[in-house]
């Protein structure tokens, strides 16, 4: 497969496995542990990474290889690699990226788990940590230290949908700190619609529960930058830190996902700027946050950093009481409480009380979460229907 080759043929083609004399156009999945060696040289040789092939499912396994290197194409990153979730990419890769004495700086509006392990989980192990607003460049610069060594940021982030200049946090960081890492959860966007690496960053994190698998049937993570880098993460960060070790089936499932990634993560956006304008036009809505209206304070910005949409996320609160909120979000009927995104069907929740639990009520006040704030996942339905929802429950306040 070539580099020139368009995101659909790479997220389709890329990483194809061939089996002499059998040739399914499928991948298998190679539901194995352990893998046999023709010679004891052989086994020693694989073991000390003279020799390519596998071993140990818990070392490779093809159904993973295959995904990894899906998502480094389609990230334009040298490689990529597989993980059993969304935090297990997470730690794996920052469990290599520091280490005791270490600072880490991270945007102050952070998924509720990736805030808890950086606030409650690195800092017993000595980390420094520090959260700051990095869509403010300034306060960034003035939060530096001699041994910074990860800039950890998501854009859009979750749940506020903030944009971050990816190119210009990269810049900086790279200016003042060569040898830190900029690591981007890219989650929201995915590679369809944004690619960090492009734009400066070292290393891009996904939770592949959300767009890359689709179907809201795996748990998954996924990593992708050097190879060096990732080879590092795989045989220490995952091998010996984490285990966060991801199934074949898992695998086989988010290979299955990602052929139709750029066909479904359209059809989100496209339904999510319809539901947003809704929104945005109706009189019990009192803030709509989406990247794609022009009301959004960054919206020239998404506009230059998210190429072919602006994602299915929709944040937005209500003019009404926070119980009256919840009475709204209780009535609907197409939309499903419930958290997670990027599925087919279009989930609803509360931050503060469930995805963001973590955050101390101080905390979600400086990260601009508000108490009543909603966040949509808007799936793959008709948009007349799940509007038609909305507008039903949105009438009787």
């Amino acid at each position: 497969m070539k580099n020139t080759s368009g995101f659909a043929t790479k997220q389709i083609h890329i990483g194809k496995i061939d089996i002499p004399g059998i040739a399914p156009l499928a991948t298998p999945i190679f539901q194995t542990s352990t893998f046999e060696f023709e010679t004891t040289a052989q086994g020693a040789n694989r073991f000390a990474l003279e020799e390519p092939g596998y071993i140990y499912t818990r070392l490779g396994n093809p159904n993973t290889t295959k995904i990894g290197q899906k998502l480094a194409a389609l990230e334009n990153a040298e490689a990529g690699m597989a993980m059993a979730s969304g935090m297990g990419a997470v730690t794996t890769v920052l469990w290599t990226a520091l280490k005791a004495g270490d600072h880490l700086l991270a945007d102050d509006a952070l998924y509720g788990c990736t805030f808890s392990y950086f606030t409650h989980g690195l800092t017993r192990y000595g980390v420094d940590v520090t959260l700051v607003d990095f869509s403010d460049l300034e306060q960034v610069e003035k939060a530096i230290r001699p041994n910074t060594k990860v800039f950890y940021f998501e854009s859009p982030t979750n749940p506020n949908l903030k944009l971050i200049d990816i190119e210009a946090v990269s810049k900086l960081a790279h200016e003042r700190c060569p040898e830190a890492k900029v690591i981007v959860d890219n989650t929201f966007a995915t590679p369809y619609i944004q690619k960090p690496i492009d734009l400066g960053a070292d290393v891009v994190i996904h939770s592949a529960t959300k767009y890359l698998n689709g179907h809201g049937d795996v748990i998954a993570g996924m990593a992708a930058g050097k190879a060096d880098f990732i080879q590092e993460c795989t045989l220490f960060g995952l091998k010996d830190m984490t285990g966060a070790v991801l199934g074949p089936f898992e695998a086989y499932l988010i290979d299955r996902g990602l052929k139709t990634l750029d066909i479904r993560v359209q059809k989100h956006c496209d339904n999510a700027m319809k539901v947003a304008k809704f929104l945005e036009s109706h009189p019990a809505v009192a803030r709509v946050i989406y990247p794609g209206l022009e009301s959004h304070p960054r919206h020239e910005l998404a506009k230059r950093q998210m190429k072919n949409g602006f994602g299915g996320i929709i944040t937005f609160e209500l003019n009404t009481t926070r119980e009256r909120s919840a009475e709204f979000v209780n009535s609907l009927e197409l939309c499903t409480i419930a958290v997670s995104l990027g599925d087919a069907e279009t989930l609803i929740e509360h931050p503060a009380t469930m995805t963001h639990s973590t955050y101390t009520p101080e905390a979600l006040e400086e990260a601009g979460i508000g108490e009543s704030m909603l966040r949509l996942s808007v799936g793959l339905e008709d948009s007349e229907d799940i509007i038609n929802d909305l507008r039903t429950q949105l009438d009787r306040i």
